[in-house]
């Protein structure tokens, strides 16, 4: 096999179809009971602070960010992040989420929460929500539930519930 480059891209509109039919072969069907797929179905994500994985012309991963409300102040909750299976610990996961992280910060973004693991996304500035900060609908692991300041101290005196942002302004 020759060694091909990894591109990180801006998601386009034609994505969409390959993204959904690697969510299935990534997530399958228990994706659609998550808490956090509860948020994201309601919302369209910002296409601006989204990115893709390519290998040649093959789709490998994706990140997603949607725009949510965490009490009154705008964020955006990451995810879903995926990877194919067989291209997965090879960087492009942490790739995604620099790419989506930086376009957010030049986007004037100030915080970006997700559900996932401390160990793996702790590495890229996110930290564990201090208890009864933030309410998720449905159930969730609250030890899993991580937010990144992109701008220091945003998240000082920022707590509630988290629902979609209707006006997308984050």
């Amino acid at each position: 096999m020759t060694d091909l480059s990894l591109l990180i891209l801006s998601e386009q509109p034609d994505d969409g179809p390959a993204i959904e039919r690697l969510y299935e072969r990534t997530f399958g069907p228990g994706r659609f009971a998550r808490t956090a797929y509860r948020l994201r179905e309601v919302m369209e994500h910002r296409r601006e602070y989204s990115f893709t994985a390519r290998i040649g012309t093959l789709l490998v991963g994706s990140v997603r960010l949607t725009p949510i409300l965490i009490g009154e102040t705008p964020a955006l909750l990451l995810g879903p992040l995926t990877i194919e299976p067989p291209f997965r610990s090879r960087g492009i996961g942490r790739a995604l989420i620099e790419a989506s992280l930086k376009a957010a910060r030049e986007g004037g973004v100030k915080l970006v929460l997700l559900v996932g693991d401390e160990p793996y996304y702790g590495r890229m500035g996110f930290k564990k929500v201090p208890p009864k900060r933030v309410e998720l609908p449905g159930p969730v692991d609250r030890d899993r539930v991580l937010i990144a300041e992109l701008v220091p101290g945003a998240f000082e005196s920022v707590e509630g519930p988290v629902r979609p942002d209707w006006s997308g302004a984050s």
